[in-house]
């Protein structure tokens, strides 16, 4: 089992991996913008959406109450 942390360090543990949502958000968004042709259910807009709901979460995890819920992600065919 692994060792117990504080919150301190567990929050910078969040925040880390709240800020690493955050770059492959921006980066897939700019990758589906650069081709656009590249869709269905993997594309790079659909992997974006879903580090946009991590990102969110994440940040309500940080500091609840502060964020608004997030508009979804467009659905794919079959969503």
């Amino acid at each position: 089992m692994a060792d117990a942390v504080d919150g301190d360090e567990l929050l910078r543990r969040i925040r880390g991996a709240r800020d690493w949502a955050m770059e492959e958000e921006a980066r897939l968004r700019a990758e589906a913008d650069a081709a656009p042709g590249a869709q269905g259910a993997s594309g790079p807009a659909e992997l974006a959406g879903a580090f946009t709901v991590v990102r969110s979460v994440l940040d309500k995890i940080i500091e609840p109450g502060k964020h608004p819920d997030i508009d979804r992600a467009p659905s794919g065919p079959g969503s």
